[in-house]
């Protein structure tokens, strides 16, 4: 260990990788196989010290650099569906642009963080795999529309007609007690089957034509209640 020498760059040093022609800062120094490796703009590639130059010392020439216009499809808060998660609704968290640069060849990747509707549970996807459902600013008052109706692929959860933190968390015997009440919950219950019936024409899901049956089975309940207590 006391022989080890030091290393010619430091963490933070702006360099020039002189085999790309390309600059960047020095984000880690390693020491491997009795030498110092160094991470650039912490990619998971390492250099040799043999590699870099302080760019205050290069002489050759460098890599022109580009103006990089990206048109974003969706953005943070927007409601979506992502390919290969059936009717699970994700709401945006962030985004991030990753840039990628060869010789022969260069693209850009946008990748989306999201967070599940139902349980908030992570994930990231790119942005050909996403659907908007709702953009940020209806998100919100669309999930609360639907009374938060989510049907999860792996769990299959019985379909929740009701609507949080409302009256309709009252059980169905309360409810008809009250002909107002009755009438609100049936009103509600025709706005779910609508935006279930908007997002089947849409996503042309399944899942979404079995919540619409599904509530239509609601209302018949409701309508041949009424028969028996007008009897």
């Amino acid at each position: 260990m006391g022989n080890r020498k030091k290393p010619k760059f430091k963490i933070g040093d702006t360099v020039v990788i002189t085999i790309y022609g390309t600059v960047g800062k020095i984000t880690d120094v390693k020491w491997l196989d009795d030498m110092h490796v160094y991470e650039v703009n912490k990619s998971e590639g390492l250099y040799l010290e043999s590699s870099l130059q302080m760019l205050s010392e290069f002489e050759g020439e460098l890599m022109d650099t580009e103006k990089i216009d990206i048109e974003y499809r969706y953005f943070i808060g927007d409601l979506v569906k992502v390919k290969g998660y059936g009717s699970n609704l994700f709401k945006i968290m962030g985004f991030r642009t990753e840039i990628w640069r060869y010789k022969s060849d260069a693209w850009e990747d946008i990748i989306y963080e999201l967070s599940r509707v139902s349980d908030g549970d992570w994930l990231e996807a790119g942005e050909e795999e996403l659907t908007l459902v709702a953009d940020a600013e209806n998100a919100d008052s669309f999930i609360q529309k639907l009374g938060l109706l989510y049907i999860m692929d792996k769990k299959k959860k019985p379909v929740n007609l009701q609507k949080p933190n409302s009256s309709y968390r009252k059980t169905e015997k309360e409810l008809l007690e009250s002909t107002k009440e009755k009438q609100e919950l049936i009103n509600g219950l025709l706005d779910i089957y609508n935006d279930y019936h908007i997002l089947h024409e849409l996503f042309h899901d399944t899942e979404y034509e079995q919540a619409m049956r599904l509530t239509i089975r609601k209302l018949k309940q409701l309508s041949s209640k009424d028969d028996k207590s007008a009897l």
